[in-house]
């Protein structure tokens, strides 16, 4: 993790993303400024911090959705600005919100996931073979979504759709994965049963770096190793998950004051 540049910095080559004195800027807007970070092969990141704090433009950046206004990125080794980011947009998987609205809700759970290959979004006349739809109904079962494969996108409930476009993410084996919010808008139970699958994810060593945006510390699965909090588009803190997370820097991040406590690897807060 960066949260100052120093000499024992890992080369690139250790990191899947870098992010050296970042800012963006839309209009008289500041989303982001003065943001340095880093994430290394091997880590799980949760990004936190209140509405209109910037994570969202953060992980565009990691996706390479977004170029900075000021500030060098650097995705799995490359700069943005100077390479195809189509072409690098193959190697991270993402699941968001944005992304879940432009499916069509006429596509089916396999096809929605197994279009990935291609970067699509939408069967047309691509030709998949039994590997590919095999991969796909893999993923799919991890998620707990294997009897759902042949049903329609549209007729999902929300927590199934997140689910399957996670899966979708995983499709191409990415290098990244990146996931905005997914357990907003959950019941309990849909909550509980994907942090349970993400928990799953996050321990196994041959799953790709992570990066989690949330609102809520009652979100973060277990097995997330760092954090970074974010207010008003810059750092609070970044590092170790139970390094950051403490009263003060939570506190500090969403103005009043909190507590937030560990219990079996889970996270609670509340007003003091």
């Amino acid at each position: 993790m960066l949260t100052q540049r120093s000499s024992d910095t890992p080369d690139l080559t250790d990191l899947v993303v870098r992010m050296d004195g970042v800012g963006v800027r839309r209009g008289a807007s500041t989303l982001l400024h003065d943001v340095d970070w880093a994430v290394e092969l091997d880590e799980r990141w949760v990004v936190l911090g209140p509405n209109g704090a910037g994570k969202t433009t953060l992980l565009r950046l990691a996706a390479a959705e977004l170029h900075p206004t000021v500030g060098t990125v650097h995705v799995l080794g490359e700069r943005l600005g100077r390479v195809n980011v189509f072409e690098l947009r193959t190697r991270i998987g993402l699941s968001s919100a944005a992304l879940n609205g432009r499916v069509p809700p006429e596509e089916t759970v396999r096809d929605v996931v197994v279009s990935a290959g291609y970067g699509v979004l939408g069967r047309w006349r691509e030709a998949y073979d039994s590997a590919d739809t095999d991969r796909a109904d893999q993923l799919l079962d991890a998620l707990g979504m294997r009897a759902l494969v042949e049903r329609t996108y549209g007729t999902l409930s929300e927590g199934e759709r997140k689910r399957t476009t996670i899966a979708r993410a995983l499709m191409t084996d990415p290098e990244l994965l990146l996931l905005d919010e997914p357990a907003a808008g959950l019941d309990l139970g849909g909550r509980e049963d994907l942090l349970a699958r993400l928990t799953a994810l996050a321990a196994d060593p041959n799953a790709p770096a992570s990066v989690l945006v949330t609102h809520h510390v009652e979100e973060i699965p277990v097995g997330y190793s760092h954090g970074l909090l974010i207010r008003e588009g810059g750092v609070v803190a970044a590092g170790l998950l139970d390094d950051v997370l403490t009263d003060d820097n939570l506190s500090a991040t969403f103005g009043l004051p909190l507590t937030v406590q560990r219990r079996r690897g889970r996270y609670t807060a509340w007003r003091r």
